[in-house]
């Protein structure tokens, strides 16, 4: 299951009613890598009803936790299938839904019980993938509160497939508007948008590639 993504910063400075303006990246413009525990850019619908982007820690701490080092980790993903019927996700998906755009995820092949063969998943043809998040508000003791999100996880298309059984919920164009809040969508066409994607991706082995096989050494004649 996806445990690792990236983005680009200035990917969502410009935001549109439709999408996000296409900013092309700079040279030697950084990358963001976010894994569980770690800041990512979250675009949400704010209180005057517009796009906004909020930075969220990924992993998500329901409100009425006593403490948020005991849950943050536990809540990475919240599955499609059961997502308005969990006690943990059920109020945010109904009212707190966001996104994340991305330049790629990674997903894991279980090689071994101890061991995991990542995979790096781009897009084909475009620039970016925007995934499906709930979030949620944390009033802890500190002065401000902790705003944390989980990434929606759907059965996966045949390429994730070969490798794993789950992949994040992808959301086209189209889908955002229903999605974040700005068009009115009962929980049956919130629930059809999560569904396995079917856009075009390039799937990459990470890591060091494996090394050649040695070579065999050629047998000398007997005579």
């Amino acid at each position: 299951m996806c445990g690792k993504f990236t983005q680009r910063p200035n990917w969502t400075d410009r935001l549109t009613p439709r999408g996000f303006e296409d900013v092309p990246p700079e040279a030697g413009e950084p990358i963001d890598t976010v894994t569980p525990m770690r800041f990512a850019d979250v675009v949400r619908l704010g209180v005057n009803g517009t796009r906004e982007k909020v930075r969220m820690r990924w992993g998500f701490v329901p409100a009425d936790a006593p403490d948020q080092a005991s849950v943050a980790t536990k809540f990475i993903h919240a599955r499609a299938e059961t997502i308005d019927e969990k006690p943990t996700f059920r109020d945010a998906f109904f009212k707190r839904r966001g996104l994340i755009v991305v330049r790629s995820f990674n997903e894991g092949e279980e090689v071994t019980p101890k061991k995991t063969q990542q995979y790096i998943l781009t897009p084909r043809g475009c620039g970016k993938f925007a995934i499906a998040v709930i979030w949620e508000r944390w009033n802890g003791p500190g002065p401000v509160p902790l705003e944390t999100f989980a990434m929606v996880t759907t059965p996966p298309n045949p390429l994730i497939g070969t490798i794993t059984d789950r992949m994040p919920a992808l959301l086209n164009d189209s889908d955002w508007p229903k999605w974040l809040g700005e068009e009115p969508a009962t929980i049956d066409e919130l629930k059809a948008l999560l569904r396995p994607s079917p856009l075009d991706m390039d799937m990459a082995r990470a890591g060091k590639p494996p090394p050649p096989p040695k070579p065999v050494p050629a047998q000398g004649s007997l005579f």
